[in-house]
Parts: C-alpha cells; sequence; structure tokens
C-alpha cells in the first residue's frame, strides 16, 4: 500500500495526423509526488512543418479522455489554465506540463500529443 497522499501519474504520448513521420516521446514512464507539489512531465517531438499544435491529455482509472490544455507553434508565449503550465521551447523540440499544488485525482495517465498544421484542415 503506498503512501497516504501519494499522486500516481503514468507517462504516455501519442501522435494524431497524418501518416508523414512524426514522432511524441515522453522520457519517463511514471512519477510520484506528494499530494500539493508541483510536478513536471517532459514531452519532446519531431514536427513536419513550421505550424504545428501541441496537446496535453489526462486519462483517469474511470477511463475518460479528458482535454487540459495545448500550445500553438507560432505562438511564443507559454500557456497557462488553471493549475496547468505550458514551458514550450520551438527551437529544441521540447514541451513540459506543470501541475502546479497537484492533488489525488490528479492521478493520471497522461498524454503529449501533436498535430500538424496541414492535419487541422483535413
Amino acid at each position: 500500500m503506498g503512501l497516504p497522499g501519494l499522486l500516481r501519474a503514468v507517462i504516455a504520448s501519442v501522435c494524431l495526423g497524418s501518416l508523414m513521420a512524426q514522432k511524441v516521446t515522453q522520457n519517463r514512464s511514471e512519477i510520484s509526488v506528494l499530494e500539493k507539489e508541483d510536478v513536471t512531465l517532459n514531452c519532446a517531438y519531431e514536427a513536419n512543418s513550421y505550424t504545428y499544435y501541441l496537446f496535453w491529455y489526462k486519462q483517469p482509472s474511470s477511463g475518460e479522455m479528458i482535454f487540459l490544455i495545448h500550445q500553438e507553434s507560432y505562438n511564443e508565449l507559454n500557456t497557462t489554465k488553471g493549475q496547468y503550465f505550458l514551458d514550450f521551447h520551438k527551437a529544441t523540440s521540447s514541451i513540459s506540463l506543470t501541475i502546479s499544488y497537484s492533488q489525488l485525482e490528479d492521478s493520471a495517465v497522461y498524454f503529449c500529443a501533436l498535430r500538424d498544421h496541414s492535419d487541422a484542415t483535413a
């Protein structure tokens, strides 16, 4: 049995869009933190076009996929939405999701996803 108030985040990645070579990689498969701590999940990617979109989702034990936050490649300002903060680095093809003040209900599988702009109009 785990410690009370322990948050577990299992990390996964997904690539949305065309059959062209796109790649999304998350370097850690599982992270555990205590409640009320911040946790950062990292994602590296390879995109085929100048304009693309990056998304973060979470999938709790109920199985539903929940959209959290997204970043457009042409926007150099980092996105913040509630307890979620994105640290986007286009030059190094990386994006990190920070969950502030984590709670037990944040325990989930987290997905980083990439969508190429050319797929958005299809």
